[in-house]
């Protein structure tokens, strides 16, 4: 268990930027929607007083390891096993209605990749999982084997981004005619033997295959997509909402909703006054998303690819 919380603690991204970006009210309720080790929970339970921290996380290993890291703070701190989607209905069942700050670090994060088991990373031989909830059935063994080459095809194209992902999806499918694709590696020989090696000099050939089976797996663009208006709602006037995110795909979710929650009017421009009724929420506080700094990257490569995004409640 140590292990874990140190492996947690270690690679909590953006970490100073997050907690400037709540302006946190020591009497005030916040939510960590992904609540992972507990970093950015611990940071913001250290500056609460009479406030409360609820934490929401779907990974069983991510609830134990908050929960020894945030004992010290005893009852300022509710932690829940679930997925941030349903975020309202958990705190409406605490007798919450409104918080004052929320953050989501979204994606999948160190500890996950680096417990071999999991089936996360396509740098250990291990079985084809990549739940993140591991009380679901589906599994990234089930999508390689039982999707068809379509289907494949879409994922790894729409998620991955990757650019042979029809020549990677005729693989699989050819693959698994022979014998299922059970394991990490054997996938990976698979991926490296659809894309051209002159073409795999840019970073490990199954970075983008991977990243699109799991997000495939856990639907994490649909959830995303799904919670976003509901977090903005969740937050009293003058709350916070900061999310940070891993790549393009989540990126682009979180900047147009905040877009739309700022700017939600849907008349013609030529209108010489809005008639749609569509009230604006809040404002878009980070016009360009925050990076992180060349330190951090120095001690986390991971972080690399973070971007923070910031959306404050005026209504």
């Amino acid at each position: 268990m140590e292990e874990q919380k140190t492996q947690f603690r270690h690679y909590s991204v953006l970490l100073k930027e997050t907690i400037e970006a709540l302006e946190i009210k020591p009497d005030g309720s916040y939510l960590d929607g992904t609540l992972g080790g507990g970093g950015h929970s611990f940071a913001i339970c250290e500056r609460l007083q009479n406030g409360h921290l609820y934490g929401i996380d779907q990974d069983e290993a991510a609830i134990q390891a908050a929960g020894t890291r945030l004992k010290e703070f005893g009852d300022k701190v509710t932690i829940i096993r679930d997925n941030f989607r349903n975020a309202k209905m958990i705190l409406d069942g605490c007798g919450i209605h409104q918080v004052e700050g929320i953050v989501l670090d979204l994606g999948v994060s160190s500890y996950q990749l680096d417990t071999e088991e999991r089936g996360f990373s396509y740098r250990y031989d291990a079985p084809l999982d990549m739940r993140m909830d591991q009380r679901q059935t589906l599994t990234a063994r089930d999508i390689v084997n039982e999707y068809s080459e379509k289907e494949l095809y879409a994922i790894i194209r729409d998620f991955g981004e990757d650019p042979f992902a029809k020549n990677i999806a005729k693989h699989i499918a050819a693959a698994r005619e022979r014998q299922p694709i059970e394991t990490t590696f054997q996938l990976n020989e698979v991926i490296k033997a659809a894309i051209p090696a002159k073409m795999r000099a840019n970073g490990h050939p199954s970075k983008q295959t991977f990243q699109a089976i799991r997000i495939a797996c856990n639907r994490e663009l649909e959830v995303l997509q799904e919670a976003l208006d509901d977090l903005i709602d969740l937050l009293a006037p003058g709350g916070r909402l900061c999310i940070i995110t891993f790549h393009s795909l989540e990126d682009r979710l979180v900047k147009n909703a905040f877009r739309r929650n700022e700017n939600p009017c849907i008349c013609p421009p030529e209108f010489p006054v809005c008639t749609c009724g569509r009230v604006s929420k809040g404002r878009v506080v980070t016009k360009k998303p925050i990076l992180p700094g060349e330190k951090e990257i120095a001690e986390n490569s991971r972080s690399k690819s973070a971007k923070l995004r910031v959306f404050e409640k005026t209504m």
